[in-house]
């Protein structure tokens, strides 16, 4: 460069630079769920790489190779050992549902008296049947938008499973790249930032791993107390899907409904449906305790924020950006404010309040990367 930029050249620069990036972002920004669930998928396999390299003396790319294609080939095998038990009970389920539509037929078409009211559904039979029938006939056009959507998905899924790879192999040299983006000066604060968010993301991962946990415990507990046949199963099943909001709790309650309702009580004397409600009313009790308590107390203490908070960004963000945007929001939003407290600092001329326990972790890498350089 032979001259130095004039003050309004920089700034054009930056501003055009600025919308360019804006504009980038929005038009790539069906991106950006993919990468963020392959980065989360990354960070929680990660521990396991650092356990291969250090326990065994693994060279990184040999323990990443090992626990990924160890992980892809449990999830490729999974369809492949439980498919054939799946499309069985499935067939049950559905044979069980044309029980129940005969039943309910049935029922309706007799006067039902209690007390001295008589209640005569049969006028109702013909809608009834006509609403099942165009249920029925508006199946094909669904199974075309299922089969359109899981192309779509698994295009997705393959983008996913080559980002986690190329994630766990070359992290530590992206994390290195953003660092050195900050001028020269500014490096130990950027690093010292990361760590900090990088604590406030394994923090939030363990406050998910005890709130699945939780609610899986006391899911089979309440299962098992009442009678529900494979408890066991569908509580464990209950605290894996509590990662997902709304839609988790929504797919354990149908399975559990549909047990109860199918199978009934093994300890208790009453009908199945009386069952299945009593099964509807103990599941809507613990989740909305466990919505409106317990995660936003484990997430707000694991990032040092107010569960009250919490609980608002999770609901907001379920509503504006839906179910992934709501597994994340919280921790980026403490890494937010992380960034905004060091620019807070920086804009009012205030020394940045960076974590000083965090130094040593930093005073190690900056070391280790000096030797690699050496080298």
């Amino acid at each position: 460069m032979t001259k130095k930029w004039s003050v309004p050249a920089r700034y054009l620069t930056l501003i055009v630079l600025g919308i360019l990036i804006v504009a980038l972002g929005w038009y790539m920004r069906p991106m950006f769920q993919p990468l963020v669930l392959a980065s989360l998928i990354a960070y929680s396999m990660m521990p396991l790489v650092n356990l291969f390299k250090n326990r065994f003396r693994m060279k990184h790319k040999l323990a990443v190779n090992l626990v990924y294609f160890l992980s892809l080939g449990l999830v490729l095998a999974s369809p492949v050992l439980f498919l054939p038990e799946l499309i069985a009970q499935l067939q049950v389920f559905s044979n069980d549902l044309v029980s129940i539509y005969e039943q309910v037929l049935v029922l309706l078409s007799e006067p039902i008296r209690l007390g001295p009211y008589i209640l005569d559904a049969s006028d109702y039979l013909p809608e009834l049947e006509s609403s099942v029938a165009s249920v029925l006939k508006g199946i094909p056009e669904r199974v075309l938008h299922i089969l359109e959507s899981t192309s779509r998905n698994t295009a997705w899924f393959f983008v996913i499973i080559v980002a986690v790879y190329y994630l766990l192999l070359d992290w530590d040299k992206l994390r290195e790249l953003l660092i050195r983006q900050a001028p020269e000066g500014y490096r130990r604060d950027a690093r010292l930032i990361f760590l900090e968010i990088k604590q406030i993301w394994a923090a939030y991962l363990r406050s998910q791993l005890a709130l699945m946990v939780i609610v899986g415990i006391v899911f089979t507990i309440a299962w098992f107390a009442i009678g529900l046949p494979g408890a066991l199963i569908i509580g464990i099943l209950t605290g894996v899907l509590t990662i997902i909001p709304d839609v988790g709790p929504l797919i354990a309650s149908i399975i559990a409904i549909a047990v109860a309702l199918l199978e009934g009580s093994l300890v208790l004397a009453i009908s199945n449906y009386w069952f299945a409600a009593l099964v509807l009313a103990i599941h809507l009790v613990l989740v909305n305790l466990k919505s409106i308590w317990l995660r936003p107390r484990l997430m707000g203490r694991s990032v040092h924020l107010h569960e009250g908070l919490v609980f608002i960004v999770i609901i907001a963000a379920v509503l504006i950006q839906g179910i992934l945007s709501a597994i994340v929001i919280v921790p980026v939003l403490a890494s937010v404010l992380v960034v905004g407290r060091y620019l807070k600092a920086g804009i009012f001329g205030l020394e940045p309040v960076l974590r000083e326990e965090l130094l040593e972790e930093v005073n190690a890498v900056e070391k280790a990367n000096e030797e690699t350089e050496q080298k």
